[in-house]
């Protein structure tokens, strides 16, 4: 690889040396409050015996994975937001790829398997503990991990043959495939068709399998007599469509559209909106329209901090 650089430059979010430190702060904060909100998930459902149930145990899996892709992406970030320091090496660079393309694409894989366990539960009741049994709820969230990580080694390896000779200023806060892309001087055919083919592929079908039990269990909600269960059904499954709906849009925006030279605030945009705001809004989405988390939290936090009564 001739001409071969001996590392990036991370763009960043903004050269106004003004904002650094007001976008420092407020990354900053909501980093932390990811991480606590996703951890207090994982320790609910660890901790109160009433959510050791395969939704929830999906769901703690979920934050798992949010906690992960914001670590990926997150400390780098207010690391060059606080020192200025935006230098990163290929293989630092490399890394970082194969890392959030894991998380990332693991969560979509989770996604389905979530949608699946809610169509079992409402469609199939009387089978759901054969179907779901801890046996197979680990069988396939270990299954989920395993996709992600395979997908995006696929992906890595095929990034690791690329060389970069000219610019080596990454238009972004984070590397990312498409903005390496941009930047290498080798042919991208192979790559572009990777992510077009396997990406749109696994991300188009992924999606399907997501919403199409939902044709199913909408129905069987609607002919369900008991308004309170059937409040609750909604509930439950308007949070996770809110998840789909909102993780899909930002990485098909990201990955699966013509990649321009002309669009990089868009694109930073987006970066920071699913990297960052997006883990933080899926534990609020399931905690804050979630009858048994909140009594969770209360049982778990609330009621050891009180007194007890005399």
């Amino acid at each position: 690889m001739r001409n071969q650089t001996i590392g990036f430059v991370l763009s960043g979010l903004s050269d106004l040396p003004s904002l650094q430190l007001p976008l420092f702060l407020f990354f900053l904060l909501i980093y932390l409050l990811t991480i606590i909100w996703n951890l207090l998930i994982i320790s609910l459902i660890v901790s109160d015996s009433h959510l050791h149930v395969p939704m929830y145990f999906f769901l703690g899996n979920l934050a798992g994975l949010d906690l992960c892709c914001s670590s990926v992406t997150g400390p780098r970030m207010l690391f060059d937001l606080l020192t200025k320091t935006r230098n990163i090496t290929i293989m630092a660079c490399i890394t970082q790829v194969f890392c959030f393309l894991s998380f990332a694409a693991s969560e979509i894989f989770l996604l389905a398997v979530m949608s699946y366990d809610r169509y079992t539960a409402i469609c199939q009741p009387l089978h759901y503990s054969q179907i779901m049994s801890w046996k197979v709820c680990v069988q396939l969230a270990s299954t989920v991990w395993c996709l992600g990580f395979a997908y995006s080694l696929v992906h890595t390896l095929c990034a690791l043959r690329l060389s970069f000779c000219g610019s080596h200023i990454i238009e972004s806060f984070f590397c990312d495939l498409p903005q390496l892309f941009q930047i290498s001087c080798s042919d991208i055919y192979t790559n572009i068709l990777l992510i077009f083919l396997l990406g749109g592929f696994i991300g188009v079908g992924s999606l399907i399998l997501t919403i199409f039990p939902y044709v199913y269990i909408f129905k069987t909600v609607l002919k369900m007599k008991v308004k309170g269960k059937r409040s609750k059904v909604f509930s439950t499954c308007s949070s996770h469509l809110t998840v789909v709906f909102v993780f899909y849009f930002s990485v098909f925006f990201n990955y699966l559209r013509p990649s321009t030279n002309n669009h990089f605030a868009a694109d930073k945009v987006v970066s920071v909106f699913y990297t960052t705001i997006v883990p933080l809004f899926n534990p609020l989405i399931y905690s804050l329209r979630n009858q048994d988390i909140r009594k969770a939290f209360h049982n778990v936090f609330l009621q050891k901090s009180l007194p007890p009564s005399t």
